[in-house]
């Protein structure tokens, strides 16, 4: 097996499991879980938790690697403190770093295993982010993570037009999962293996972020992405 089979082989594996995607995207040996009574606190106040929320939770959510990001995972021993958290309708996953946005799961869902995932930027409308919590930590820990990659675009985020979409269309794999709404853009992801992504922004114009964790990984990259979006002025 040659070494492009090789890690569109490994990238479809991070697709389909969540944990070795943490693993290889961030570069961790070993995921760490919040402790049970933290979460078993949080059940007996809503009442239920997702199944799919509460394995994350168990299995890998207080890994550090993933809070050392762009965006703010709200742990849920801090759940009770927050005033959203008594008072919104939505169970909070992801704050904005400016706190101009949040996703969540309408409490309603919550006895539900796989429920779908909401944005709002007011936290009064909300719209689809994921159809499903599964879908949701994917796109949400794979867009988080370009933000922690060490090798990254001197230009971190860049225009990109409908034709050099085409280009990486034709050249990297399109992830199934997607992010609706968050920071009111549509995001896709793409990538040929483990070890870099490509996230493309809708927000009427095309935007482009992307990164990799290794020196190496990046120069395949580049192969793609060299020559291909326009800095923003």
């Amino acid at each position: 097996m040659n070494d492009d089979n090789k890690n569109r082989d490994e990238a479809n594996v991070d697709e389909m499991n969540l944990y070795h995607m943490i693993k290889q995207l961030y570069d961790v040996g070993q995921l760490e879980g919040y402790a049970h009574a933290d979460i078993e606190n949080v059940k007996r106040l809503t009442g239920a938790l997702p199944k799919v929320l509460e394995e994350f939770w168990s299995v890998a959510g207080s890994t550090q690697q993933i809070h050392q990001v762009q965006d703010h995972w709200i742990r849920p021993q801090d759940l009770p403190d927050y005033d959203w958290f008594r008072d919104s309708e939505y169970l909070i996953l992801l704050n904005e770093n400016q706190g101009c946005c949040q996703a969540g799961i309408l409490k309603s869902d919550l006895t539900k295993d796989d429920p779908p995932v909401y944005v709002t930027m007011d936290q009064k409308n909300w719209t689809v982010c994921a159809e499903t919590v599964s879908e949701f930590l994917k796109a949400a820990l794979a867009y988080e993570a370009v933000f922690a990659f060490s090798w990254q675009s001197d230009d971190f985020v860049l225009w990109l037009t409908e034709e050099e979409l085409k280009v990486i269309e034709a050249r990297l794999e399109r992830k199934k999962y997607e992010l609706h709404g968050w920071i009111e853009m549509d995001m896709s992801f793409y990538s040929n293996a483990y070890d870099h992504m490509v996230v493309v922004m809708d927000c009427g114009d095309l935007e482009v972020i992307y990164g990799a964790a290794s020196e190496k990984a990046y120069k395949k990259l580049m192969e793609v992405m060299e020559g291909l979006g326009e800095a923003e002025s």
